[in-house]
């Protein structure tokens, strides 16, 4: 009865409008007040939640990704991406997802990666004859990667609702093979549509332009390098490569390219201020929700659930990898995360799977959810950069989701594709 009492009024205030922050808050109130908890034990875990010095990754790293997202670079990725492979028939669409796989590993953020390179993107492929509809799909469904591939602020977060037991580095060389496996499947399906509807070849570009394309990249993929060669030469901790990375933005952007505007750095910074707020209040709110989880012993109940319905590893796994898609479809993802990890976690460790190994499978699944309606951030995101309905989209998405569901079920019962990166390098 206390877990029904938890979760019902927390799925009730969600489905009456109650932004999903207030709705874990609210609902941890009242679970308190239903096993007579005193409230001041919420609000000790509530303070405790975000006074975590890993959080400081995240602000970071969000701002490096909207100076970089705003200051020129993704556009010259996209041009670098055209000189590699936009020469092959459809090469356009694989220009996008391989645009999609530098941004992603530099900013770590989805909506991020379709905002930037659709604009630049989404525009010129219908140009060159590609359906409009066919260049959003890629668009969004290329974002994925943002999730996987480090520097992604999610992997911090899943490392925080796991109680800091699993290493962010970890997680983020975990991302690496899963992220360009996802990547190169969606490039194999791309090049299948476009053989079979004979879309377009690009130019070769001329020896000179594409020397001073690349060396104009270089500035940017160079974020990716001091990031990921800091945290693993152990220079600076993943924390420390966060504010670096903003430092190297910031410079890169406002001295090198020179694209962006002093005097529109003020609202860039409110912008990115008043997104990690609400990531911090949903962080707090979801430490109170996971602390009465806890007392309530809702994860020992869904461990025994599971374990109930099979005691087979490849049964259960479907099984959650299907939970979540639909939660996915309903729910933002950070939420999600400090939601789900928490209930979730003993389930898999109790059937022997490497919590860095499911922190992938949750993160394809949740990247699934965030291009699927009715909830699909990336989705609307995408739309709206390409002047689409939600429903024309969503219809010209489902070749790319059934890609999307083969890398997952691969990285599900695969788990080299994880662990063999991080075990490599001594994580």
């Amino acid at each position: 009865m206390d877990a029904l009492i938890l979760l019902g009024s927390f799925f009730g205030l969600v489905l009456v409008g109650v932004p999903v922050a207030y709705s874990l808050g609210l609902a941890s109130i009242i679970g308190a007040l239903w096993i007579d908890l005193p409230l001041d034990a919420v609000m000790i875990q509530l303070a405790s939640g975000v006074n975590k010095f890993s959080l400081l990754a995240i602000p970071f790293f969000v701002l490096a990704g909207a100076i970089m997202a705003e200051g020129g670079i993704a556009r010259r990725l996209v041009a670098f991406a055209n000189v590699l492979v936009g020469f092959i028939r459809g090469g356009l669409s694989l220009v996008n997802i391989l645009a999609s796989t530098f941004f992603g590993a530099i900013s770590g953020s989805s909506v991020a990666d379709t905002a930037s390179v659709g604009s630049v993107l989404i525009p010129e492929m219908e140009k060159k004859g590609y359906p409009r509809t066919f260049a959003t799909a890629v668009t969004v469904s290329g974002s994925v990667q943002a999730i996987l591939i480090p520097p992604s602020h999610n992997a911090v977060l899943y490392s925080l609702a796991a109680g800091g037991t699993v290493s962010i580095a970890a997680l983020f060389m975990a991302g690496v093979l899963p992220g360009l496996l996802l990547g190169l499947t969606l490039a194999a399906m791309c090049l299948v549509i476009a053989k079979k509807n004979n879309f377009p070849k690009g130019e070769v570009i001329p020896l000179r332009q594409a020397l001073k394309i690349c060396v104009e990249a270089l500035w940017g993929l160079m974020t990716m390098v001091i990031i990921l060669g800091g945290i693993l030469s152990g220079v600076f901790t993943a924390n420390e490569s966060a504010s670096i990375a903003v430092l190297w933005a910031f410079f890169v952007t406002m001295f090198v390219y020179r694209d962006y505007k002093w005097r529109d750095l003020p609202k860039l910074v409110h912008r990115t201020v008043k997104t990690v707020t609400v990531v911090m209040i949903l962080i707090g709110f979801a430490a109170a929700f996971g602390y009465l989880m806890t007392l309530m012993q809702i994860p020992m109940k869904v461990t025994a659930f599971f374990t109930s319905l099979s005691d087979n590893k490849v049964v259960i796994l479907l099984m959650i990898n299907l939970m979540l898609i639909a939660l996915g479809c309903l729910m933002d993802m950070s939420p999600l995360i400090l939601i789900c990890t928490p209930i979730l976690l003993p389930v898999v460790t109790s059937l022997g799977i490497d919590p860095v190994h499911f922190g992938m499978i949750m993160m394809i699944n949740l990247g699934i959810g965030l291009i699927t309606p009715p909830v699909g951030t990336v989705l609307f995101v995408g739309s709206a950069v390409a002047k689409l309905p939600l429903g024309v989209v969503s219809r010209t998405m489902l070749p790319f989701f059934a890609a999307l569901f083969l890398v997952l079920m691969l990285v599900t019962y695969v788990p080299g594709l994880s662990l063999w990166l991080p075990r490599a390098m001594g994580l």
